[in-house]
């Protein structure tokens, strides 16, 4: 299976990484009647491949905006963001929207389900807008569930499982086009101590085993540890990140 030989490179593999994503001088601001705000000033730095990076900050520092913009879901004031040699600020609304289709997985702190369908249709969404064949869609799931350990879980409908099982179907949604990057917004945030755990441990699998680039936005110290990089935005503007006690 295709899918499957992607997802099973080593980390070896990994090793000879390469500047992945650039980010240079990014400015962001919102208007609010005759205010202009400012989000983010000069934001400049770069991502390898298969990095783990988590961004971190207090509430209002920007970092849902970069997220957002890193992910070609807004646009910077100013700037360029170059993934791998495309800079996507210069695409139009139409060549973003199927850039993001075909690039970007996204991971939601309230997972997003649709409560009508089952955790396999629900995974299976992203995969409508391909060309596979049914049959090729379903071992692609099936595998995206083996993942996730829920095969056993199926063909339950959102509200019959857990936070934590919902978030690793959410998981499994974003990561079942084979994207090239996962970005997660607070993907904690709404799970106990044990359920944030497991899906911590599933991105930390999906990065070090399967070489997924993840970009994750956090306010939890312990999440970040999970990461191989921090980066730390205050008023918009990006600082060495403090330590970090846990």
């Amino acid at each position: 299976m295709a899918l499957e030989l992607k997802y099973l490179k080593s980390k070896k593999q990994m090793d000879f990484k390469k500047k992945f994503i650039e980010i240079r001088d990014i400015y962001k601001s919102y208007r609010r009647g005759n205010l202009i705000i400012p989000v983010l000033e000069n934001i400049s730095f770069d991502i390898v491949e298969g990095e783990f990076l988590a961004l971190m900050g207090p509430s209002g520092s920007g970092k849902s905006t970069l997220l957002n913009l890193i992910a070609g879901i807004d646009k910077p004031d100013s700037g360029v963001i170059s993934i791998q040699g495309v800079d996507i600020t210069t695409l139009s609304e139409t060549e973003l929207a199927h850039w993001r289709a075909s690039n970007v997985g996204f991971i939601f702190q309230f997972y997003n389900l649709i409560p009508v369908l089952t955790a396999f249709e629900n995974i299976e969404l992203p995969l409508l807008l391909t060309g596979l064949s049914k049959q090729e869609r379903h071992e692609h799931v099936i595998l995206a569930l083996k993942i996730v350990n829920l095969e056993d879980r199926m063909h339950h409908f959102p509200g019959q499982l857990s936070g934590g099982q919902q978030q690793r179907v959410a998981i499994a949604r974003a990561f079942v086009t084979d994207p090239t990057i996962l970005v997660a917004d607070e993907p904690t945030g709404d799970l106990d101590r044990v359920s944030a755990e497991d899906v911590l441990e599933l991105m930390t699998r999906l990065n070090f085993e399967l070489g997924k680039t993840i970009i994750m936005v956090t306010h939890d110290p312990k999440a970040a540890k999970k990461a191989r990089q921090i980066q730390y935005l205050e008023k918009g503007i990006m600082h060495a990140h403090p330590q970090i006690d846990v």
